[in-house]
């Protein structure tokens, strides 16, 4: 499934926005892929133009053959105009992505009929606003950062990394010891490791968060 984030968190519905859809291209197909659509995605603005009508009707062959009236033609299916995609770098992340982005579930089936399923996935449609926590408490799967666990010890900051919608960590280095490769731009941090663990498979069952988690505590809205 395309989730980065485990159940054990802790945030405030006042720290979730709910005011951007992911564009187009991260949309997964389904909930079963993995992808810059994956819930527990570190996201930035890509289009905050509030000038434009919050909601527009588009044409989008999601609904259907857009050869055939009233089926997936002109200006039917509903999308939020305010974007949002996977921060990397130097971004300025405004949070993490609480829900996946897709458009089928595990059997090809599209979501849109489906709103009960939808719901149970955690899955917003395409177009959809995604609710992004810009603070909180959270525990990220292996898929949510990058480099070795060792770089993650307890007390250790988070910045993000050069993959888009991941971070990485890195140790606080003294005044005396710094190198020109220590030098880490101060504004970029935005939280740090509370712990780290492993998850592995009990039984007959495979574990799809099989590997290593980290618990991080972060705040986007300095």
């Amino acid at each position: 499934m395309a989730l980065r984030i485990l159940p054990f968190r802790q945030y405030s519905d006042h720290d979730v926005v709910n005011m951007y859809s992911i564009i187009d291209s991260d949309v997964l197909d389904s909930t079963t892929g993995t992808g810059a659509g994956d819930a527990g995605v570190f996201v930035k603005v890509s289009d905050g133009n509030f000038d434009a009508d919050p909601v527009t009707y588009q044409t989008n062959d999601y609904l259907g053959d857009t050869s055939y009236p009233f089926l997936g033609t002109t200006e039917m299916y509903p999308e939020v105009n305010l974007k949002i995609t996977g921060a990397k770098g130097e971004d300025h992340a405004l949070g993490l992505t609480l829900y996946q982005t897709a458009k089928n579930d595990e059997n090809g089936e599209k979501l849109l009929y489906n709103p009960q399923k939808q719901e149970e996935l955690q899955a917003m449609l395409p177009g959809q606003a995604v609710p992004i926590a810009t603070k909180g408490i959270f525990t990220l799967a292996a898929a949510a950062f990058d480099g070795p666990i060792t770089s993650y010890t307890p007390g250790n900051k988070i910045k993000l990394s050069s993959n888009a919608g991941k971070v990485t960590g890195f140790a606080s280095v003294a005044l005396s010891a710094l190198t020109t490769g220590d030098l880490v731009d101060e504004t970029k941090i935005f939280g740090h490791v509370l712990g780290t663990g492993v998850r592995s498979s009990v039984g007959p069952t495979t574990d799809q968060f099989v590997g290593n988690y980290i618990v991080v505590s972060f705040d986007c809205n300095s």
